[in-house]
């Protein structure tokens, strides 16, 4: 029989939370029913892991949203491909592929991992985001959302919307309490009383990594044996470096960059922080989850519909550095407390989001749409 041939389109090469939701779908999908083949818009560590499990990737450079430019690029590449069904990531992806998918008459499928517009924009930037989105989401056969919540606030925007939620699924053999960390924190220096927090993301604005310093330095008054690792790059490096510097915490700060051993670095961490300013439902929150860590989060979409605050985690609102500071206090100091949701955590995720059932779901939809 045939195979469905498929299109994964994505924003970028670097591995982010979208990113990573690719490699997991393309690597899970039924290789005997299904063909996947992915379009980046940018070089990066993804291509290369895609490249090693024998997937065909493309890359068309650009990293601006509804770039014309590279339309034709684009319907020239789908027209060799040839693909049964197009599969966008994210605002940026969908908003190069829809012309192209659309003029030749296949199928688009749009998962919107979490919207463009949000509260913290000027309203005029919200308004336009908005509008910009309710044009992509109509040109879609279909909408996926990655949480309930995130599906409200696109109803809550945008007239008319729909969509299906298929919530995030985490590779639980990968992301496993017996993954092995053997050397790590020798590596990074710490010691046997350290209590770790980390940090996982990319640093730009969205992540909120220069708070999460500032509110690191305030705890490190009470507590001198924490230590901060924050494993990631970003725009936001130099701000984050400076801000080290200048509260002097460098000795507590772990800054090792972009690393690919996430399972392992999450395995040497006792809470795992991530103060988002917006979300669609945060990968790493998840796989932190499913690796047995208490959780401190921002109460975004995904984030406030996983986590039952004082059960597997905290939640606080975003932006607020004071809230996040007594939250990771409160963690810190409580042992049974930190123990309870750390348990809970990983009964959470393993019984509601595994790959294989995210996966499964999305198959069912292409099987649809073909």
């Amino acid at each position: 029989m045939k195979r469905i041939k498929i299109v994964e389109a994505i924003r970028q090469g670097s591995i982010g939370g979208g990113e990573s939701h690719v490699i997991d779908v393309v690597k899970h999908l039924d290789k005997a029913r299904f063909e996947p083949v992915v379009l980046s818009f940018t070089e990066g560590e993804m291509i290369q892991t895609l490249q090693a499990m024998g997937v065909k990737t493309y890359v068309i450079p650009t990293t601006t949203p509804f770039d014309f430019r590279v339309w034709p690029k684009v319907t020239a590449l789908l027209r060799e491909i040839q693909p049964d069904l197009v599969h966008a990531h994210g605002t940026r992806a969908m908003s190069n592929v829809f012309r192209s998918s659309r003029a030749l008459k296949i199928p688009l499928l749009y998962t919107i991992h979490g919207w463009s517009f949000h509260d913290n924009q000027r309203p005029l930037v919200q308004r336009i985001r908005a509008w910009s989105e309710g044009f992509l989401t109509r040109r879609a056969s279909v909408n996926i959302s990655v949480s309930q919540s995130n599906q409200q606030t696109g109803k809550n925007k945008i007239s008319g919307f729909k969509s299906v939620v298929i919530m995030n699924g985490v590779d639980l053999n990968k992301f496993a309490t017996q993954t092995n960390t053997k050397g790590l924190r020798d590596q990074f220096n710490l010691r046997a009383d350290d209590i770790v927090i980390g940090f996982i993301a990319r640093f730009t604005y969205q992540k909120s990594p220069v708070l999460m310093v500032e509110v690191f330095a305030s705890l490190l008054k009470d507590h001198p044996n924490l230590k901060l690792l924050m494993v990631g790059d970003g725009e936001l490096m130099p701000q984050v470096k400076e801000r080290i510097q200048a509260l002097g915490i460098a000795s507590n700060v772990v800054l090792p960059g972009f690393r690919k051993d996430i399972p392992a670095l999450l395995g040497i961490m006792d809470v795992y922080c991530l103060p988002s300013l917006w979300e669609g439902l945060p990968l790493g929150v998840i796989e932190a989850m499913a690796m047995q860590k208490a959780i401190v989060a921002t109460a975004v979409d995904g984030s406030k519909e996983i986590i039952e605050p004082g059960e597997n985690g905290l939640l606080t609102t975003p932006g607020n550095g004071e809230e996040l500071r007594q939250a990771l206090d409160r963690v810190v100091r409580d042992n049974v407390l930190r123990e309870k949701m750390a348990s809970n955590a990983l009964r959470y995720v393993t019984a509601n989001h595994s790959v294989e059932h995210m996966v499964h779901q999305v198959e069912d939809i292409y099987n649809t749409l073909v």
